[in-house]
């Protein structure tokens, strides 16, 4: 990823949240004739001295799960909030439209998970974590035999992060009269994602 220096994220910590917090991310592998994606919840496991790492599943009748074995590194895309920005909240006469956003792109070579009773755990805790907090939560409790059906019917697999690639771009080019203008535009927006996007530039601009 093309990462100009003022946008570059380094704090691994802060990283490491947008990973979390950003969960439903692409996995892009090749399987030697072109690159394939996949779109898939996941979990991120900080571990210390490291970026940390990667646990999903994906169907089994996906063919994608194959690629694996060629043991080339695969892509992790965890896109964040975006918006247009428009040149008219500019101070500056001449200016033009750009779009801010953040990303971070994780690389690692995956390894799929043999062992059923690590795989139900990984399921185990994808569901806690979407279901924790819901007024209604689903328990998650399955007859056993269901359950082991549907997972004979999944993938999973883990890749050690690597590499992290992590870009921030948010008006940090800018003046900051401009950037502030920025902020305050998105923030009046009734769009939720626009919305997203000021409070993180905002949170860049505090020091």
């Amino acid at each position: 990823m093309y990462v100009p220096a003022h946008f570059s994220q380094t704090d691994p910590a802060e990283t490491a949240a947008f990973m979390r917090h950003h969960s439903f991310a692409t996995l892009i592998t090749h399987d030697g004739q072109a690159p394939f994606a996949t779109q898939v919840p996941v979990l991120h496991h900080a571990v210390d001295g490291s970026h940390g790492v990667i646990l999903a599943h994906i169907a089994k009748a996906n063919p994608q799960w194959r690629h694996f074995a060629n043991g080339q590194e695969a892509l992790v895309l965890f896109h964040g909030p975006h918006a247009y920005i428009s040149p008219s909240w500019y101070a500056a006469p001449l200016a033009v439209p750009t779009w801010n956003y953040a990303a971070v792109h994780a690389y690692g070579v995956p390894r799929i998970i043999t062992d059923h009773d690590r795989l139900v755990t990984l399921l185990e805790e994808l569901v806690e974590t979407h279901e924790a907090g819901r007024a209604n939560r689903w328990a998650g409790t399955l007859p056993e035999e269901y359950r082991d059906k549907m997972v004979a019917g999944i993938v999973g697999f883990e890749i050690v992060i690597t590499r992290l690639e992590a870009k921030y771009k948010l008006s940090q080019n800018r003046p900051a009269a401009d950037a502030d203008a920025v902020i305050a535009a998105l923030s009046a927006s009734p769009d939720q994602t626009e919305r997203e996007l000021a409070e993180m530039m905002a949170m860049v601009r505090t020091p």
